[in-house]
C-alpha cells in the first residue's frame, strides 16, 4: 500500500513537471496594433430641442351667414379642398322667394317711374303754352324723382336678396383642409351658433410653435449674436422639425419672431416658425420637436467610438508612458456628429486609443499606429465594411 501510494505521488510530480515545462516553452502574445489619435481643439454644432406643435398658417371658422336646415354636405372631415369650392347649402326656399319678390318690386318700381315720365312729358308742352300753373309740372316732377328712388331702392333689396341667397351656399375662402365637421345634414343652424360648422387650414405654409424656460431663453439670449432680440432671431440658422417617428422634416424652418413676455402660469416664452409645405405632410395639430443648431468655437472633440460606459460613467483608453493605456474619465457637456464635447477629462495634444478598446484594461501595451480623427472615422465608417 505504501508502495502504490509513493508511486502515485511520483507519477503527480512527473506530471506537473511537464506541464510547468510546457507553459514556460509557449511564448506570451505580441501586444496588439492598435489606432491611435491626438484629441484637438475644432469647431462643434451642438442642437436644442424644444417641443413644438404644429398649425396652418390660416386657420379659419366656417360660420353660416343665414339661418336654416343645413340641406348639403359636399365635404368630408379631413377632405383637401380648393378656393371656391362649395362646402355646405343651407335650404334656398326661403331665399329665393325672397329674391323673386325683389324681383318683383323692380318691376312695379319700373313701372311707376314710366308712369311718372309719362306725366311729366303730358305736363310739360301744356305749361310751356300757359294752358296750366307751372306748378303742377313741379308737382309732377317731384313724384317722377319719387318713382325713382323707389326704383334705386328695389334694385338694391334685389341685391341685398341675392346676396343673402348667395350666402346659403358657402364655399371654401381658401385652399385647405377641413377639420371635423359638427353639424349633421338637416340640423337647424344660424348664425348665433357656438360651434362653427367646420374649420378649415391653409396648410402650403406652416406654424411651428415652441416655448423655452427663463433658464433656456437667457443661454439663447447670450450665445445668439445680435445687439436686439430681432437680430438675434435674424441670426439664428435654419431649424429642423423632429416628428414624433423621430424623423426629421425634409424642409428647413426659420424662426420668425418671440412673444413680447413670458406666459405667467409656465414661466416660458413662446416662438414660432415657419416652414414650407409643399407635399402637405404636415397637418395642424400634430406635435413634434424643434432643433435648434447651435455652432461653438474652441471645444475639446473625443470621437464616441472611442469611448465606453461604465456605472454611467464615459470613459477612454489614454496613452501612456512604455505605451501602457491609462482608462480616464472624461466629463461629457454635448454631443456634435460623432464627436462629444468634453471640457474634463483629457486635454488637446493627448493620445487616445481609437478603437478595438472592447478588450484593454488598465496598464495594458499596446503597439500604438497614430492616425489622424478624420483618416479613423473614414476607415472604420459603414462603407468600408
Amino acid at each position: 500500500m505504501n508502495k502504490l501510494f509513493t508511486y502515485v505521488i511520483y507519477a503527480g510530480i512527473l506530471y506537473f513537471a511537464a506541464c510547468t515545462g510546457k507553459a514556460a516553452n509557449q511564448q506570451a502574445p505580441p501586444p496588439p496594433a492598435l489606432p491611435v489619435v491626438k484629441l484637438e481643439i475644432g469647431s462643434a454644432t451642438t442642437w436644442q430641442s424644444y417641443p413644438a406643435t404644429v398649425e396652418g398658417t390660416t386657420n379659419i371658422d366656417i360660420r353660416p351667414q343665414v339661418s336654416g336646415y343645413l340641406e348639403k354636405i359636399y365635404v368630408e372631415d379631413g377632405s383637401w379642398v380648393s378656393q371656391g369650392q362649395p362646402l355646405f347649402r343651407i335650404n334656398q326656399k326661403e331665399y329665393t322667394q325672397y329674391s323673386k319678390t325683389a324681383e318683383a318690386n323692380i318691376n312695379l318700381a319700373k313701372a311707376n317711374v314710366e308712369k311718372a315720365q309719362v306725366e311729366v312729358d303730358r305736363l310739360e308742352p301744356l305749361v310751356a303754352n300757359k294752358v296750366i300753373a307751372e306748378v303742377q309740372l313741379k308737382t309732377a316732377k317731384a313724384m317722377l324723382h319719387e318713382a325713382q328712388a323707389g326704383y334705386a331702392q328695389a334694385v338694391s333689396g334685389k341685391t341685398s336678396a341675392d346676396i343673402t341667397l348667395g350666402y346659403t351656399v358657402i364655399n371654401a375662402p381658401v385652399s385647405g383642409y377641413v377639420g371635423h365637421i359638427n353639424f349633421k345634414q338637416g340640423s337647424l343652424i344660424g348664425r348665433g351658433e357656438q360651434l362653427p360648422l367646420t374649420v378649415l387650414t391653409e396648410v402650403s405654409n406652416v406654424h411651428t410653435y415652441f416655448s423655452m424656460s427663463e433658464a433656456e431663453f437667457l443661454r439663447f439670449s447670450e450665445t445668439i449674436p445680435g445687439a436686439s432680440m430681432e437680430e438675434k432671431i435674424n441670426n439664428l440658422p435654419p431649424v429642423e422639425l423632429e416628428l414624433a417617428d423621430n424623423t426629421i422634416y425634409p424642409e428647413k424652418g426659420k424662426v420668425e419672431l418671440v412673444q413680447g413676455q413670458f406666459n405667467r402660469t409656465s414661466g416660458n416664452i413662446s416662438f414660432r416658425a415657419l416652414f414650407t409645405n409643399k407635399q402637405k405632410l404636415l397637418r395642424s395639430g400634430i406635435s413634434g420637436r424643434i432643433r435648434i443648431p447651435f455652432h461653438q468655437n474652441n471645444k475639446l472633440l473625443v470621437p464616441q467610438q472611442s469611448t465606453y460606459e461604465l456605472q454611467d460613467k464615459i470613459y477612454v483608453f489614454a496613452l501612456g508612458d512604455s505605451n501602457k493605456v491609462v482608462s480616464k474619465q472624461i466629463k461629457v457637456v454635448g454631443k456634435s456628429g460623432n464627436n462629444y464635447i468634453v471640457d474634463n477629462g483629457v486635454t488637446s495634444g493627448e493620445s487616445i486609443v481609437f478603437s478595438g478598446i472592447q478588450r484593454l484594461r488598465d496598464g495594458a501595451v499596446i503597439v500604438p499606429q497614430p492616425t489622424s480623427i478624420d483618416s479613423a472615422l473614414a476607415d472604420h465608417s459603414p462603407s468600408k465594411h
